[in-house]
């Protein structure tokens, strides 16, 4: 005689929600990314020698709300705004900026006395720089964008010597998010080169 074996339904489901949920419990990891300074940064051919270093302090420097999060922000030729599920900043990216623009400006302008905001209250300083970035992001496989605008203050950043904006564009040069914060830390090189030649400007006497 032939036996035959039944399962309840309800069994079925079960065991089917059990493979379900066993394969979501292995999700892809979270990548993370750092702004570089730029390497081949070069030092201004008018900046001071060694010993008469300019004292300069950075910041504070300012970004938009929809940048103030681990998520990379991207947009889309519509200009639709998209955060990276698995690609993320590995500090807060206003951190990450300040640090950046900070040791790009020691390189171009020859001196170790580039400080972050905050500083000391004695801290001597020849010029303080104030940032408010505007934009900073891009699309993938194609621009990367920043927009800023900036200030020169001298006298312990008591008066105000000048104020610009700066707006930059460079292409990624490859799909992914990598290629993306590649083209970033340019941008924010471009943008360093553009203060410290100000600063230079201001040191001789000329209107930048």
């Amino acid at each position: 005689m032939e036996k035959r074996f039944c399962f309840p339904v309800g069994c079925i489901i079960l065991c089917a929600w059990v493979v379900l949920l066993s394969g979501c419990g292995h999700t892809q990891p979270a990548r993370f990314y750092l702004l570089q300074s730029m390497p081949g940064m070069e030092k201004d051919k008018h900046a001071a020698p060694t010993g008469q270093s300019l004292a300069i302090c950075v910041g504070p420097v300012m970004l938009p709300k929809y940048l103030d999060r681990p998520h990379i922000v991207t947009t889309t030729k519509t200009s639709e705004l998209k955060l990276a599920e698995f690609d993320r900043w590995a500090e807060p990216l206003r951190d990450n900026f300040s640090r950046v623009l900070t040791e790009n400006l020691s390189k171009a302008l020859g001196t170790d006395r580039v400080t972050v905001f905050p500083w000391g209250k004695t801290q001597f300083f020849d010029y303080q720089i104030l940032v408010t970035v505007v934009r900073f992001d891009g699309e993938l496989g194609a621009d990367t964008e920043l927009s800023a605008r900036w200030s020169v203050f001298g006298e312990w950043g008591k008066k105000e010597l000048l104020t610009r904006k700066s707006d930059l564009s460079e292409p990624t040069g490859a799909p992914g998010y990598e290629a993306l914060v590649s083209a970033q830390s340019r941008v924010i090189a471009g943008l360093s080169k553009e203060i410290a030649g100000a600063i230079t400007a201001l040191g001789e006497g000329k209107n930048p």
